[in-house]
């Protein structure tokens, strides 16, 4: 790891701070950035997860995704905990927590839109940051891709039922521009000019040693746009976390919980099942994010914007990426442990493209 990786939780702890302040100091740039927006997508943020994903997805060849079938243990795992763990364990803390342990802490008045706000957030997989927690822990790109798209086609079908079952609602108004345009701004269209970008750089003589340099100097660029999308995202918050910080942290407890608990079940799993921890990893981290402008919009469409729902799933949008950035350091510290399981496949024979890659940095 270059020296910008290694002190990478500095850098995201610089970064929030320094997104709440100038929040603070000029919230009119922020209120301009916040407004430029389609479906509830900010286009600035979703311009910075391009910069991010993109140099992920020019490491991916996609004729090998017919041989992601090898991993369907990982497969089988992510969509367990994604679909029949996940709503339901998040139903269960906020219960347990927001109305119970932090009940007297709390507006009596938005105790229930708080957990509906809190599941809502739980039964949408995140889509494009995925890609970003992968890199970090040298995961398999075709397996996380494939996860990734499998995850987005199901949701199209599972998310309105799951979110009714729980919330006790009869009908739920999903809004399908903001999961469809997501789709296609997270997924196809950077995968589209990545798929262009690597074709174009392997057509050459010297393709592969012109793709290897790409990807090198690209690196920087995917964690600087992380770092610019932490400044905005805490930008555009600081206000409500300056006013209601108690409220902010009672919030956050129960999604903790639930992101260490569902990573680590799919972690664990998968070295139960013996997949190779390049895929292990992916899918613990999977399990465990969300998809945050799915939940504000559908929390936004369903309770109001100054719900305690909408509130809720903003604090997912607040603490997602120092959360993931926690959870990518354990599946990498404990990569050792992981494979000294009997029948564990070594990193360097499940992902070799990605070992080389590594070592070259």
């Amino acid at each position: 790891m270059n020296i910008f990786e290694r002190f990478l939780t500095l850098w995201v702890a610089a970064c929030i701070l320094a997104g709440i302040g100038l929040g603070q100091v000029f919230p009119g740039a922020f209120h301009f950035l916040a407004a430029i927006e389609i479906a509830h997508i900010n286009l600035p943020v979703a311009v910075l997860v391009w910069l991010m994903i993109i140099p992920m997805l020019i490491k991916i060849d996609l004729r090998q995704l017919r041989g992601v079938g090898r991993f369907w243990r990982g497969v089988g795992v992510t969509l367990f905990v994604n679909w029949c763990i996940k709503p339901f364990t998040m139903a269960l803390f906020g219960w347990w927590f927001i109305g119970g342990v932090f009940r007297d802490l709390l507006p009596s008045a938005q105790i229930d839109s708080y957990i509906a706000g809190l599941v809502i957030l739980a039964a949408a997989p995140c889509t494009a940051m995925v890609f970003v927690w992968s890199n970090l822990m040298r995961g398999e790109p075709h397996f996380t891709l494939s996860q990734v798209a499998l995850n987005d086609v199901i949701m199209v079908f599972a998310f309105a039922p799951i979110v009714a079952l729980l919330l006790g609602l009869s009908s739920i108004v999903v809004p399908w521009d903001t999961l469809l345009l997501s789709v296609l701004l997270y997924i196809v269209v950077p995968l589209a000019l990545a798929g262009f970008w690597r074709r174009n750089l392997l057509g050459s003589a010297d393709g592969a040693e012109r793709l290897q340099r790409v990807i090198a100097r690209l690196g920087p660029v995917s964690l600087g746009a992380l770092l610019a999308t932490l400044i905005l995202l805490f930008g555009f918050q600081g206000r409500q976390i300056i006013a209601a910080p108690l409220i902010i942290v009672l919030l956050a407890v129960p999604i903790l919980v639930q992101v260490f608990f569902n990573a680590g079940m799919a972690y664990l799993l998968n070295r139960a099942l013996r997949s190779p921890h390049c895929v292990a990893g992916p899918s613990a981290l999977i399990g465990a994010s969300n998809f945050f402008e799915l939940a504000v919009a559908t929390a936004i469409a369903l309770f109001g914007f100054e719900s305690g729902a909408a509130l809720a799933t903003v604090v997912g949008v607040l603490i997602e990426v120092p959360v993931m950035l926690a959870a990518v350091k354990v599946v990498n510290g404990t990569r050792g442990w992981y494979e000294s399981r009997k029948g564990v496949v070594p990193y360097e024979e499940c992902c070799p493209s990605a070992a080389q890659t590594s070592t070259q940095r």
